[in-house]
Parts: structure tokens; sequence; C-alpha cells
């Protein structure tokens, strides 16, 4: 049986920011536990639910050198759902209100946690055989075990995986800082491992020594080859390709699921949804005083508001986009200036525009659960989870064909009747506006195709499972 262990910054249900905690929360959980023991490791920040920490057990408690320091590590254990869950304490790091701050203070913050990760192995009776990396945070896991870790006999064969989640995030500090808080040598700190363009990288650190590297969809582990996504490491990410390998992301099936969602106020599956589907439409637009009209071509956006996601295109053609036909329905915050857009065109077109500035998980199920379509028209995207929610609740998405979005969504083929969606291949605002308006053509003039779009698309599997057989073949491999 292979041994192990997830470290990462984040995880869900204990804390959350982004997709990371999605990842490493349900991942772990829908491995062969025949042929698996698959355990994760996370700071305990002051930010944890207090019903979590109150079942935590305190295992052990040790003191880590951090160059010169010496800091204190506490250990806690809990198991959910059948999985094991570790926490580091200390209340210097991770006492704040925050899990992220100024990054030099997360520079230092996460070479203790990488130190003390290891150093807790021997601790806690656990010895894996792979350590699973996530993101710049653990940049210097695979680091640490190369260096002084490996003398040690309980060390020797391990083998580390890193997991770029995007690619942008890279944990970047000046070399004299970074020499000192993460008490490595000199050797370590030149271009062909920890530094780049003279200052040091955790992230690049962590791809350097890492024996694999896997990133969040198969298109994306190709463009970050590229100079344009590669966001300046895309000559390491080459050299390093015979190593990389991308596995998309999945969905927890049972938090997203329309026949039992308890957030939506009207259940529906894949049989019913040509007649339930639509009275959660009627409901979302009573809620968010829209036209009542059920004839509308519905749009949903739930996402951060930054250029990232392609905000820059709509705010081109929105006045376009807002037609008298068609509903908008936004959820998320982010840029100011796209905070106010969403604002203003709720202002001028109430019946038509609605701009919830701000996050729900429960708006955001319904939004799911009602629109007709939704739209993702993002610059670059690792993975997406929104266009495989949206494919769940038989919401058509419409997609720029980039990363994970490429993977995911099939283009509607008319002349073979073949896809789950609609998507535009170059990054530009005309063209995801004529995209957007054969779609509408599609579900105003051929409601029979739309609804087999709808049906090819919830009848796509991307849960968990299936990401967790290729990380299983990955394991093996090593």
């Amino acid at each position: 049986m292979k041994k192990v262990l997830f470290v990462a910054s984040e995880c869900v249900p204990f804390v959350k920011t982004g997709g990371l905690a999605d990842v490493v929360g349900s991942l772990p959980a829908c491995f062969d536990k025949e042929r698996v023991d698959a355990r994760v490791m996370i700071p305990k920040y002051m930010t944890i639910p207090e019903e979590y920490k109150n079942q935590m057990e305190f295992l052990t408690s040790f003191y880590v050198e951090l160059a010169w320091r010496k800091q204190y590590v506490g250990v806690f254990r809990l198991e959910l759902k059948g999985v094991t869950y570790y926490f580091l304490d200390n209340e210097f790091y991770f006492g704040g209100s925050q899990i992220y701050g100024e990054i030099y203070q997360d520079v230092e913050r996460f070479a203790f946690f990488s130190r003390a990760a290891l150093s807790a192995l021997p601790l806690i009776d656990f010895r894996p055989d792979i350590i699973h990396c996530h993101d710049w945070q653990t940049g210097l896991v695979p680091v640490y075990l190369k260096d002084s870790f490996h003398q040690g006999e309980f060390y020797r064969d391990m083998k580390s995986v890193m997991t770029i989640h995007n690619l942008k995030f890279q944990g970047v500090w000046d070399k004299k800082t970074v020499m000192d808080i993460a008490g490595l040598d000199a050797y370590y700190f030149t271009p062909d491992k920890l530094e780049a363009y003279g200052d040091a990288n955790y992230l690049k650190g962590g791809l350097v020594y890492a024996d694999q590297i896997t990133t969040v969809s198969r298109t994306y582990a190709e463009e970050i080859k590229t100079p344009f996504y590669g966001e300046k490491l895309d000559g390491l990410i080459n050299a390093k390709s015979g190593c990389l390998t991308g596995i998309v992301n999945g969905l927890d099936y049972d938090e997203y699921n329309p026949a039992t969602d308890a957030l939506i106020d009207h259940k529906y599956d894949a049989r019913t949804f040509r007649k339930e589907k639509i009275k959660n439409k009627k409901s979302l637009q009573k809620e968010l005083g829209l036209a009542q009209d059920e004839k509308k071509f519905m749009i949903g956006i739930v996402s951060r508001l930054t250029d990232q996601k392609g905000f820059d295109l709509i705010d081109y053609v929105i006045e376009e986009i807002c037609a008298e036909d068609t509903q908008l329905v936004v959820l998320g915050t982010g840029e100011e200036k796209y905070e106010h857009l969403f604002r203003h065109f709720a202002w001028k077109y109430p019946e038509r525009v609605s701009g919830n500035i701000f996050y729900s998980n429960e708006r955001a199920h319904k939004i799911y659960a009602s629109c007709d379509a939704f739209l993702m028209p993002s610059l670059f995207e690792p993975c997406g989870l929104s266009q495989l929610m949206s494919l769940r609740y038989g919401t058509v998405p419409i997609v720029r064909e980039t990363g994970g979005l490429k993977d995911t969504v099939e283009p509607y083929n008319e002349f073979e009747q073949k896809g789950t969606g609609f998507s535009f291949a170059n990054y530009n605002a005309h063209e995801m506006l004529n995209t957007i308006r054969y779609a509408k053509h599609v579900y105003f003039n051929k409601k029979r195709d739309w609804n087999r779009i709808i049906d090819r698309g919830m009848a796509m599997d991307f849960s968990w499972s299936n990401s967790a057989k290729e990380y299983m073949d990955l394991y093996d491999r090593m």
C-alpha cells in the first residue's frame, strides 16, 4: 500500500480561499483505501471553526530550527470521513484573522510550515512514500527533503510531487531575506535552483527538486510551456516536461447535485430538468427583482471580478450583452472598476441585470440551478470549477478555449449533434459576443438541440473518482 501525505496551506472544510482547498479536501477521500493511505497536513489557523478545533486530539510538541531561530510546533490530529488530518500549531505564525498576509510574512510563515511538516513525521509515526505538495506555500518541502533531511534514514527514499494550481503565484522575495529565513546554504540560490531574476522563488525551488510535477488540466500543462502563460518559468517547465502531468480537478458530486441540493427551490435531475429547472429561473427572477419572464435568456456569472477572468471583454461589449431578450446575473467581488460596472448596469437596467457584489454559497447554487447559460471568458484558467458545476446543473457553459475550460467543455457542433457548451478561441470581445449570440440563436430557435446539449452536459462525469485514478497511476509510476 502506498502512503501519501498531502501538505498544503488550506483544505475544506477547515479553511478555504480558493480551489486549492477543494482539491486538498476532496481528493484524499476518493482514493481506493486498499491501495493508498492518504493523509493531509495543514497549519492550525486561528480561523478554523471551533466545531473542528474541539474534535482535535493533541499528539505531541517539539521545537524546529529555522535558520537561527527555534520555534515551537504543536501537532494535532482529527479524523473526518475516513481521512486523517494533521494540524501544525504555532500562534506566532498562524494566529491571525487572515491565513495569508503580506508576502514577506508569508515567506517566513511557510518556510516554517515546510520544515515543521517534515520534522513532525517521525514523531507522529507516519512515514509517507510520497509527499504531495500544493502551490508555492509548500515549495520548500522538496528542497528540504533533498537537503538536510536527506541524510536521515527515515527520509531517504521519500519522493515528492509538486502540484501547480495557479502558476501566477510563486512566493517571490529577495534572496538575502529568504537565505536568512529558510536556513538553506548559498548553494541553493543559483539560477538553476531557487534563484530567479535576482530574487528567491519558492515555487521554482519546488519544481526543480520535486520528482514529479502535476497541474490541474492537460491543456494548462501545455500552455505553461509557452512565454504567455509560463509566468517567466516556461524554460524550467520545458526542461522538466518529462515529469509533468496534467490531471483535471474533480467536483464534489454530493455537494453539487440538483436532485438533492437543499439550497435550491426546485430539485431536478437529467430526466426532469425540462419541466423543473424553469421553476428555479422564475423564483430567482422574483428574488432578484428581475422581469419575471421565462422566455428571457438568462446568463449567470459566479467569479472573482478580475482581468484574469475576462471581465475586460465583458466591459467592452456589456451594452450588447444586456439586450432586451437577455438577463445577466453576476455574483462575486474583485476589482473596483468591475464592481462599479455591474452596479451601474443593475441601476440602468433593473429588470435585466442583477449585480450581487458579495459572495454567498446559497446564491451561487441558485444561479447554477436557474440560469440558461453560464459565462466564463477567462484569459487563463488552470482548471476552473464553475464550468463543471454549470454542466452538472444543466446550465450551458459559454467559455474561452483555455486551460481546464478547453478540456472540460466540448463546443456545440450543429452538424454532428455533439458538444456540451459553446466556446471561442481568441481573447476578443466581439468573438465572445458572437458566441453568446450563437448560443441565444440555438436557445430561441432550436430548443430541441439546446435540450440535447444539456442532456450531454449532465451526463458528463467530472467527479473526483476519475481524477483519483489518474493520481494513483502517477503514484504507482513513481
